[in-house]
């Protein structure tokens, strides 16, 4: 069933959570025991008009986006300071820690809107499945793209699986890449072992804006069977790319972790990286 954006009931039983957040914004999020993040709603068009995910880090335990939101009801900041996690990645324009665009001409098409309404698919202990609808849009003159995103959360992992159902017209086949927000000037670790299926990073937070953080982000996307992987022509992102068909399934995960919490360093990042 087709909800709206005001029918916020969560998702959430045992170690993961979803819902719609029309009391921030529009926001939609979603959590288990080791991560959280969210996606940008309409509200927040124009400030800004992103697909990108915006990764909450945490320490490992219990689901703490409910308790975030209320608090940000009585201080906008409360997220982006440190209650055993915060937000303190920079999403901006861009894929943030691992969603996907049309890429054309070495440039990522974006969106033309934030996700504007969802489905709640499945809530059970061990999963919530969601999906997120982005209306049409025209990523070049001649071609027009619309996108379902089916997100799938499960608990006891750094990883959320992702399928993105692009309808299109125009061209026979489109290329789309999936991928993470590089930040070079918070001395970026790239996995250099990575192969063609993934890409990952280790970074230093990127949004300092309310306090300072030492502690360092592991981001990164999987795309079995990818085409290629490597970074944007401007640098700024991290890609797994593959050529779909009109209608065709992308499938995909994207994960992130905190150094704060079990995984410490660059290298044990990248093992579970290669693992998953």
């Amino acid at each position: 069933m087709l909800l709206s954006l005001g029918a916020c009931k969560p998702a959430a039983e045992g170690g993961v959570m979803a819902r719609a957040v029309p009391e921030r914004a529009d926001d939609f999020v979603f959590e288990n025991d080791l991560i959280a993040g969210r996606f940008y709603g309409k509200a927040l068009e124009g400030n800004p008009t992103s697909p990108g995910i915006d990764i909450w880090v945490k320490l490992p335990g219990k689901l703490v986006a409910d308790e975030w939101y209320e608090g940000a009801m009585q201080n906008p900041d409360y997220y982006h300071h440190d209650h055993g996690g915060k937000d303190c990645y920079k999403v901006a324009v861009s894929l943030g820690g691992g969603a996907s665009a049309p890429l054309i001409c070495d440039t990522l098409r974006y969106p033309a809107t934030n996700y504007r309404s969802y489905e709640i698919l499945e809530s059970k202990p061990g999963k919530v499945v969601f999906v997120l609808h982005y209306p049409e849009w025209e990523a070049v003159p001649g071609t027009v793209v619309a996108l379902d995103k089916k997100v799938t959360v499960k608990p006891g992992s750094y990883f959320c699986e992702v399928e993105d159902s692009y309808s299109f017209s125009g061209p026979e086949t489109l290329t789309i890449a999936a991928g993470i927000n590089r930040h070079a000037a918070q001395e970026t670790i790239i996995d250099e072992l990575s192969g063609s299926d993934r890409y990952a990073i280790w970074e230093h937070a990127s949004d300092q804006s309310i306090e300072p953080e030492d502690g360092c982000l592991g981001v990164a996307v999987v795309m079995k069977g990818a085409h290629w992987s490597g970074a944007s022509t401007d640098k700024s992102h991290g890609l797994c790319t593959k050529q779909i068909r009109n209608g065709e399934v992308l499938r995909y995960s994207f994960g992130s972790c905190w150094s704060k919490g079990d995984i410490k360093n660059a290298e044990m990042w990248f093992d579970l990286v290669k693992a998953q």
